[in-house]
Protein backbone atom coordinates (compact mmCIF):
# COMPACT_ATOMS: atom_id res chain seq x y z
CA UNK A 1 0.00 0.00 0.00
CA UNK A 2 3.21 2.43 0.12
CA UNK A 3 2.59 3.26 -2.96
CA UNK A 4 -0.91 5.52 -2.53
CA UNK A 5 -0.56 8.80 -1.46
CA UNK A 6 -1.76 9.83 1.65
CA UNK A 7 -1.00 13.52 1.20
CA UNK A 8 -4.59 14.66 1.23
CA UNK A 9 -5.68 17.15 3.57
CA UNK A 10 -8.68 19.02 4.36
CA UNK A 11 -9.09 22.57 3.47
CA UNK A 12 -12.38 22.88 5.12
CA UNK A 13 -14.26 20.16 7.96
CA UNK A 14 -15.85 17.41 5.79
CA UNK A 15 -18.73 17.86 8.23
CA UNK A 16 -19.90 21.47 8.75
CA UNK A 17 -21.48 23.49 11.53
CA UNK A 18 -25.30 22.28 10.26
CA UNK A 19 -24.29 18.95 9.97
CA UNK A 20 -22.85 18.59 14.01
CA UNK A 21 -25.59 20.22 14.83
CA UNK A 22 -27.73 17.60 13.06
CA UNK A 23 -25.49 14.92 14.38
CA UNK A 24 -25.74 16.64 18.19
CA UNK A 25 -29.87 16.21 17.85
CA UNK A 26 -30.10 12.40 16.59
CA UNK A 27 -27.26 11.10 18.34
CA UNK A 28 -27.15 8.23 19.39
CA UNK A 29 -30.81 6.90 19.51
CA UNK A 30 -32.36 8.28 15.80
CA UNK A 31 -31.38 7.54 12.07
CA UNK A 32 -30.79 10.86 10.35
CA UNK A 33 -29.32 12.03 7.27
CA UNK A 34 -26.35 14.37 7.02
CA UNK A 35 -24.23 16.81 4.84
CA UNK A 36 -20.49 15.79 4.21
CA UNK A 37 -17.99 17.91 2.37
CA UNK A 38 -15.74 14.53 0.87
CA UNK A 39 -16.83 14.53 -2.57
CA UNK A 40 -13.21 12.32 -3.62
CA UNK A 41 -10.22 11.37 -1.77
CA UNK A 42 -7.32 9.58 -3.42
CA UNK A 43 -7.45 6.53 -1.53
CA UNK A 44 -11.17 5.83 -1.98
CA UNK A 45 -11.16 5.97 -5.77
CA UNK A 46 -11.89 2.07 -7.50
CA UNK A 47 -7.57 1.64 -8.20
CA UNK A 48 -6.79 2.56 -4.98
CA UNK A 49 -9.67 0.24 -3.06
CA UNK A 50 -9.01 -2.67 -5.51
CA UNK A 51 -5.28 -2.54 -4.26
CA UNK A 52 -6.81 -2.19 -0.18
CA UNK A 53 -8.58 -4.73 -1.06
CA UNK A 54 -5.56 -7.48 -2.50
CA UNK A 55 -3.68 -6.26 0.48
CA UNK A 56 -6.17 -6.88 3.42
CA UNK A 57 -6.45 -10.21 5.29
CA UNK A 58 -8.89 -12.58 3.57
CA UNK A 59 -11.39 -12.25 6.58
CA UNK A 60 -11.45 -8.47 6.18
CA UNK A 61 -12.94 -8.77 2.90
CA UNK A 62 -16.61 -9.74 2.03
CA UNK A 63 -18.08 -9.88 -1.54
CA UNK A 64 -20.57 -11.61 -3.40
CA UNK A 65 -23.37 -11.05 -5.90
CA UNK A 66 -25.14 -7.99 -5.98
CA UNK A 67 -28.28 -9.29 -7.38
CA UNK A 68 -29.67 -10.58 -4.25
CA UNK A 69 -32.87 -10.68 -2.14
CA UNK A 70 -33.87 -8.13 0.73
CA UNK A 71 -33.81 -11.47 3.26
CA UNK A 72 -31.94 -13.61 2.74
CA UNK A 73 -29.91 -16.59 4.89
CA UNK A 74 -26.32 -15.89 5.28
CA UNK A 75 -25.56 -19.61 3.96
CA UNK A 76 -27.73 -19.46 0.67
CA UNK A 77 -25.28 -16.34 -0.27
CA UNK A 78 -23.20 -17.44 -3.52
CA UNK A 79 -20.04 -16.33 -4.09
CA UNK A 80 -19.18 -13.80 -7.67
CA UNK A 81 -16.34 -15.95 -8.99
CA UNK A 82 -13.98 -13.53 -8.96
CA UNK A 83 -11.37 -12.01 -6.96
CA UNK A 84 -12.10 -9.14 -4.78
CA UNK A 85 -9.80 -6.83 -7.26
CA UNK A 86 -11.64 -8.03 -10.35
CA UNK A 87 -15.09 -7.07 -8.48
CA UNK A 88 -14.12 -3.43 -7.19
CA UNK A 89 -11.96 -2.82 -10.40
CA UNK A 90 -15.13 -3.95 -12.65
CA UNK A 91 -17.54 -2.99 -10.24
CA UNK A 92 -19.36 -0.99 -12.95
CA UNK A 93 -20.34 -4.83 -14.87
CA UNK A 94 -19.50 -6.79 -11.63
CA UNK A 95 -23.15 -7.11 -10.80
CA UNK A 96 -21.53 -7.72 -7.17
CA UNK A 97 -21.13 -5.99 -4.21
CA UNK A 98 -18.14 -5.62 -1.66
CA UNK A 99 -17.02 -4.34 1.82
CA UNK A 100 -13.47 -4.05 2.89
CA UNK A 101 -13.82 -4.04 6.51
CA UNK A 102 -11.33 -2.97 9.37
CA UNK A 103 -9.59 -0.46 6.99
CA UNK A 104 -7.51 1.27 9.85
CA UNK A 105 -5.25 -1.82 9.27
CA UNK A 106 -3.55 -0.09 6.79
CA UNK A 107 -1.88 3.54 8.64
CA UNK A 108 -3.27 5.92 5.46
CA UNK A 109 -6.43 4.99 6.01
CA UNK A 110 -6.56 4.94 10.15
CA UNK A 111 -5.21 8.81 9.71
CA UNK A 112 -8.23 8.98 7.73
CA UNK A 113 -10.43 7.31 9.78
CA UNK A 114 -9.71 9.68 13.03
CA UNK A 115 -9.21 12.55 10.98
CA UNK A 116 -13.08 12.28 10.32
CA UNK A 117 -13.92 10.94 13.80
CA UNK A 118 -12.34 14.08 15.51
CA UNK A 119 -14.47 16.27 14.40
CA UNK A 120 -17.87 14.88 15.70
CA UNK A 121 -15.43 13.11 18.78
CA UNK A 122 -17.04 16.05 21.22
CA UNK A 123 -20.87 15.85 20.73
CA UNK A 124 -20.45 11.56 21.10
CA UNK A 125 -18.30 11.34 24.19
CA UNK A 126 -20.17 14.29 25.95
CA UNK A 127 -23.34 11.86 25.40
CA UNK A 128 -21.90 8.47 25.10
CA UNK A 129 -18.91 8.70 26.86
CA UNK A 130 -15.54 7.75 25.79
CA UNK A 131 -15.36 6.69 21.93
CA UNK A 132 -13.75 3.35 21.56
CA UNK A 133 -12.77 1.11 18.96
CA UNK A 134 -13.01 3.35 16.12
CA UNK A 135 -13.45 1.39 12.70
CA UNK A 136 -13.74 1.65 9.25
CA UNK A 137 -15.89 0.08 6.20
CA UNK A 138 -15.52 0.85 2.82
CA UNK A 139 -18.82 -0.21 0.48
CA UNK A 140 -18.12 -0.74 -3.14
CA UNK A 141 -21.53 -1.86 -5.03
CA UNK A 142 -22.90 -2.27 -8.78
CA UNK A 143 -25.72 -0.93 -10.01
CA UNK A 144 -28.92 -2.17 -8.33
CA UNK A 145 -27.13 -4.00 -5.91
CA UNK A 146 -28.84 -5.25 -2.46
CA UNK A 147 -27.12 -5.31 0.81
CA UNK A 148 -29.86 -7.45 2.93
CA UNK A 149 -31.72 -6.09 6.34
CA UNK A 150 -29.44 -6.89 8.77
CA UNK A 151 -27.93 -4.91 11.64
CA UNK A 152 -24.51 -3.37 13.34
CA UNK A 153 -22.92 -3.39 17.30
CA UNK A 154 -21.37 0.05 16.17
CA UNK A 155 -22.44 3.79 16.34
CA UNK A 156 -22.05 4.24 12.43
CA UNK A 157 -22.02 7.42 9.94
CA UNK A 158 -22.11 6.29 6.37
CA UNK A 159 -20.70 8.96 4.05
CA UNK A 160 -21.80 8.58 0.42
CA UNK A 161 -19.27 9.35 -1.84
CA UNK A 162 -20.07 8.38 -5.85
CA UNK A 163 -23.32 6.99 -7.05
CA UNK A 164 -26.89 6.82 -4.88
CA UNK A 165 -28.07 4.65 -2.12
CA UNK A 166 -31.83 4.11 -0.88
CA UNK A 167 -31.18 3.02 3.08
CA UNK A 168 -34.34 1.73 4.76
CA UNK A 169 -34.20 1.83 8.75
CA UNK A 170 -36.27 0.68 11.47
CA UNK A 171 -36.45 1.66 14.87
CA UNK A 172 -33.47 0.01 16.87
CA UNK A 173 -34.94 -2.25 20.10
CA UNK A 174 -38.22 -2.75 18.55
CA UNK A 175 -38.44 -6.43 18.96
CA UNK A 176 -41.32 -6.62 15.79
CA UNK A 177 -37.82 -6.00 13.26
CA UNK A 178 -35.64 -8.00 15.55
CA UNK A 179 -36.82 -10.37 17.84
CA UNK A 180 -35.11 -10.18 21.33
CA UNK A 181 -33.74 -13.89 20.54
CA UNK A 182 -31.81 -12.76 17.21
CA UNK A 183 -30.07 -10.28 19.39
CA UNK A 184 -28.81 -12.78 21.89
CA UNK A 185 -27.63 -14.99 19.15
CA UNK A 186 -26.02 -12.89 17.29
CA UNK A 187 -24.00 -11.23 20.45
CA UNK A 188 -23.33 -14.77 21.24
CA UNK A 189 -21.65 -15.77 18.29
CA UNK A 190 -24.52 -16.19 15.43
CA UNK A 191 -25.12 -13.61 12.25
CA UNK A 192 -26.19 -10.00 11.99
CA UNK A 193 -28.63 -10.62 8.56
CA UNK A 194 -32.21 -10.68 10.10
CA UNK A 195 -35.27 -12.42 9.43
CA UNK A 196 -36.87 -10.35 6.84
CA UNK A 197 -40.99 -10.14 6.43
CA UNK A 198 -42.38 -8.32 3.03
CA UNK A 199 -44.95 -6.38 5.16
CA UNK A 200 -42.11 -4.75 7.40
CA UNK A 201 -40.97 -2.35 4.09
CA UNK A 202 -43.77 -0.01 4.15
CA UNK A 203 -43.29 0.22 8.34
CA UNK A 204 -39.48 1.58 7.80
CA UNK A 205 -37.96 5.07 6.80
CA UNK A 206 -36.29 5.35 3.29
CA UNK A 207 -33.35 7.75 3.39
CA UNK A 208 -31.59 8.73 -0.23
CA UNK A 209 -28.03 8.99 -0.60
CA UNK A 210 -26.30 10.75 -3.08
CA UNK A 211 -22.53 12.24 -2.84
CA UNK A 212 -22.52 14.75 0.03
CA UNK A 213 -24.88 13.06 1.75
CA UNK A 214 -24.24 10.48 4.85
CA UNK A 215 -26.38 8.96 7.13
CA UNK A 216 -26.25 8.09 11.34
CA UNK A 217 -27.02 4.78 12.11
CA UNK A 218 -27.66 3.87 15.82
CA UNK A 219 -26.67 0.81 17.51
CA UNK A 220 -28.11 -2.43 16.30
CA UNK A 221 -31.34 -0.09 14.03
CA UNK A 222 -32.00 -2.77 11.37
CA UNK A 223 -31.62 -1.77 7.72
CA UNK A 224 -31.36 -3.11 4.37
CA UNK A 225 -29.56 -0.65 1.26
CA UNK A 226 -30.32 -0.75 -2.39
CA UNK A 227 -28.49 0.93 -4.76
CA UNK A 228 -29.60 3.22 -7.94
CA UNK A 229 -28.47 2.59 -11.46
CA UNK A 230 -25.30 3.98 -11.18
CA UNK A 231 -22.04 2.09 -9.17
CA UNK A 232 -21.98 3.07 -5.37
CA UNK A 233 -18.75 4.02 -2.84
CA UNK A 234 -19.55 4.57 0.32
CA UNK A 235 -17.38 4.73 3.67
CA UNK A 236 -18.38 3.63 6.74
CA UNK A 237 -16.81 5.10 9.80
CA UNK A 238 -17.95 3.64 12.80
CA UNK A 239 -17.24 3.79 16.96
CA UNK A 240 -18.17 1.72 20.10
CA UNK A 241 -19.19 3.66 23.50
CA UNK A 242 -19.45 1.61 27.09
CA UNK A 243 -23.38 1.74 26.65
CA UNK A 244 -22.73 -0.13 23.35
CA UNK A 245 -21.00 -2.79 24.93
CA UNK A 246 -23.17 -2.66 27.81
CA UNK A 247 -25.93 -3.80 25.79
CA UNK A 248 -24.09 -6.23 23.89
CA UNK A 249 -22.94 -8.29 27.21
CA UNK A 250 -26.91 -7.53 28.53
CA UNK A 251 -27.98 -9.29 25.28
CA UNK A 252 -25.42 -12.56 26.06
CA UNK A 253 -26.20 -12.32 29.14
CA UNK A 254 -30.13 -13.03 28.59
CA UNK A 255 -29.24 -15.36 26.13
CA UNK A 256 -27.89 -17.86 28.25
CA UNK A 257 -30.78 -17.06 30.91
CA UNK A 258 -33.13 -17.79 27.98
CA UNK A 259 -30.99 -21.22 27.32
CA UNK A 260 -31.59 -22.21 30.81
CA UNK A 261 -35.28 -21.19 30.59
CA UNK A 262 -35.62 -18.00 31.80
CA UNK A 263 -37.60 -15.56 29.91
CA UNK A 264 -35.59 -12.20 30.44
CA UNK A 265 -36.49 -8.60 29.93
CA UNK A 266 -34.74 -6.81 26.80
CA UNK A 267 -32.17 -4.60 28.42
CA UNK A 268 -33.07 -0.92 27.72
CA UNK A 269 -32.41 1.28 25.24
CA UNK A 270 -30.15 4.76 25.81
CA UNK A 271 -29.85 6.59 27.77
CA UNK A 272 -30.87 3.68 30.28
CA UNK A 273 -27.84 1.75 31.04
CA UNK A 274 -27.65 -2.43 31.04
CA UNK A 275 -24.54 -2.82 33.72
CA UNK A 276 -26.17 -5.07 35.70
CA UNK A 277 -26.69 -7.72 33.22
CA UNK A 278 -23.33 -6.82 31.26
CA UNK A 279 -21.19 -7.05 34.58
CA UNK A 280 -22.90 -10.45 34.61
CA UNK A 281 -22.23 -11.60 31.29
CA UNK A 282 -18.61 -10.46 32.00
CA UNK A 283 -18.03 -12.49 34.77
CA UNK A 284 -19.42 -15.46 33.41
CA UNK A 285 -17.05 -15.13 30.20
CA UNK A 286 -13.99 -14.80 33.02
CA UNK A 287 -15.28 -17.76 34.63
CA UNK A 288 -15.57 -19.99 31.17
CA UNK A 289 -19.13 -20.15 31.81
Amino acid sequence: MNQISSQHSFRQHVFGDESRRQFDACYPEQAAVLDHNMMSHELLTLDALAELGTALPEESVEYNPGDLPVGIKPEDVPDNGMSIGDTIRMIDSAASWAVLKNIEQMPEYERLLHSLLAEIRPILEAKTGQMLKPQGFVFVSSPNAVTPYHFDPEHNILLQLRGEKWMTTFPAGNARYAADEIHEGYHLGGHRNLVWQDDFEAEGTRHHLTPGKAIFVPVMAPHFVKVGPEPSISLSITWRSDWSFEEADARAFNGWLRKRGVTPKAPGRFPARNKAKALGWRVLRKLGG
